[in-house]
């Protein structure tokens, strides 16, 4: 059983040679809500804003970790300036 924060969540970012990462952990009503309007899919800057994930530019939605979809995947280039994306 999956265990749910009562606010989202954010990580610390951590790297390797090319990316930077973060994982994002949603609330349970978050995490409903997103499933109900997208299933189980990868999530355009728009829909996962739409969900309250509040984040600098340029990260991108890139993986689904099927035994636990509440927990978002993140990452971006390195050196993308986070104002501009």
């Amino acid at each position: 059983m999956p265990s749910y924060p009562d606010a989202i969540e954010y990580s610390e970012k951590y790297e390797d040679d090319n990316f930077e990462y973060r994982h994002v952990i949603l609330t349970r009503a978050v995490a409903r809500r997103m499933w109900l309007q997208w299933q189980s899919k990868l999530l355009t800057e728009e829909q996962w804003r739409d969900l309250g994930v509040q984040q600098s530019r340029g990260w991108e939605h890139y993986c689904i970790h099927r035994r636990e979809p509440h927990i978002l995947l993140f990452r971006r280039l390195r050196g993308i300036d986070p104002t501009t994306g």
